[in-house]
């Protein structure tokens, strides 16, 4: 996620979500990536938006760390380069095609709006007309898997495939005869392939090896099948930085032909049409190099608020239209409670400050005071969901959708 994390942030086993949250303002910190592992062994993470959420639910069914990627391949990527700016975001399906036309989807087309909004505010947007394409060295792929029409209710409705890579551009080897391309091999080779130069010491003229077609298949040869995806742009142009004095003399020069010719820029004259430059464009090859980690995401839950709030949607659990109203009224009196017991809290510090000023003592510290309403069940994880084998044994996990029972709430509070 470089460069746009918080770096400089010091965490400890301590610490606890309330703490993240609270310096998540000053830092300028606008998601939290969540991992835990539950007891039962699954590896879950939760992606939510600061300071009011949504936060969606994930359960990780497969990863690999970047690590065991790099480990996997000959030519591993370093990453430093990589991660000063950026990635470019791929995002593919997030939205199903027939979603309108089925009266009861497995995710509402809200919810998948949603998701697809979230992953897209991870960065920063990126404008084609100002963008250079030398700053883009990265790309993130997130890909939803397709459901089948007639899948079983088994099947997860929203799984995520996550791929990272890193991009480079080397100079394309159609744009190269053959023979630069096997000496250029060979010179940027280890010590053991040395042997692969060719014996130039029979030749007469080094156009003898390149032109040759039976020696080397030079140009007259066509070009090898590419299996990368090729691109022309215009090649770097360098130029030479004048000073302040030499800008000077440019424009008196400039002004000085102007008054020989009698003629004010040229304007009676028309304009003539830049044309471009064909000279400066050279074929790109681009080539993905994974840098991981591999995740395959898979979406449970997600909340109304930040790591706490009423369920908007739950794989597991699914509730009636009379149920959601009863939830919905439910959370709205839960709400309205905690704002009166946040007024009458207000008005007791502002009183005990006044009673501390007469008494001539130091005031009360109010985020001290205000503390004590914040919900504590923001630091407590409980996403473990339910075991595909026990979904409808357990009716108390209900009491999880509407936020808890009665006496955990009076607890929390």
């Amino acid at each position: 996620m470089e460069p746009g994390t918080a770096a400089r942030l010091k965490e400890r086993k301590s610490n606890k979500l309330r703490d993240f949250t609270t310096m998540a303002g000053p830092l300028g910190v606008t998601h939290l990536l969540l991992f835990s592992r539950s007891e039962s062994g699954n590896v879950n993470m939760r992606l939510a938006i600061t300071p009011r959420g949504p936060t969606l639910h994930f359960r990780i069914n497969k990863y690999s760390l970047c690590k065991d990627i790099s480990k996997s391949m000959r030519r591993p990527k370093s990453g430093t380069a990589e991660f000063l700016t950026s990635p470019l975001l791929v995002m593919n399906n997030f939205m199903s095609p027939n979603a309108d036309s089925n009266p009861n989807p497995a995710v509402p087309k809200h919810l998948e709006q949603l998701t697809t909004t979230v992953f897209q505010s991870l960065f920063a947007p990126i404008s084609p007309q100002s963008t250079s394409l030398n700053s883009i060295k990265r790309v993130l792929l997130l890909d939803r898997v397709p459901t089948k029409a007639s899948s079983s209710s088994d099947e997860a409705p929203y799984v995520i495939q996550l791929r990272h890579y890193a991009i480079s551009t080397p100079l394309a080897k159609s744009s190269l005869p053959k023979a630069l391309r096997r000496l250029d091999a060979a010179s940027h080779g280890t010590h053991a392939h040395k042997k692969h130069l060719p014996n130039l010491g029979k030749l007469a003229d080094v156009s003898d090896y390149l032109l040759d077609p039976a020696a080397a298949a030079g140009f007259t040869s066509e070009s090898e099948p590419e299996t990368d995806a090729e691109v022309e742009v215009l090649a770097p142009e360098s130029r030479k930085v004048l000073t302040s004095e030499q800008r000077r003399h440019v424009k008196e020069a400039q002004r000085a032909r102007i008054e020989a010719n009698g003629d004010v820029e040229g304007e009676d004259e028309p304009k003539a049409i830049p044309k471009m430059r064909t000279d400066r464009v050279e074929k790109k090859a681009i080539k993905l190099t994974e840098l991981g980690p591999r995740m395959t995401l898979r979406l449970t839950k997600v909340e109304e608020g930040l790591c706490g709030g009423k369920i908007m949607w739950h794989e597991y659990i699914h509730k009636s239209s009379n149920e959601i109203k009863a939830m919905n009224a439910s959370w709205a009196k839960r709400n309205k409670e905690k704002e009166e017991r946040r007024r009458q809290q207000k008005e007791n510090i502002e009183r005990k400050k006044k009673e501390r000023a007469a008494q001539g003592k130091p005031a009360v510290d109010e985020d001290e005071e205000m503390e004590g309403l914040e919900d504590e069940d923001a630091d407590f994880w409980e996403d473990d969901g339910l075991d595909e084998d026990a979904e409808a044994d357990e009716p108390e996990n209900e009491m999880d959708v509407e936020g808890g029972s009665e006496d955990d709430e009076e607890a929390d509070e």
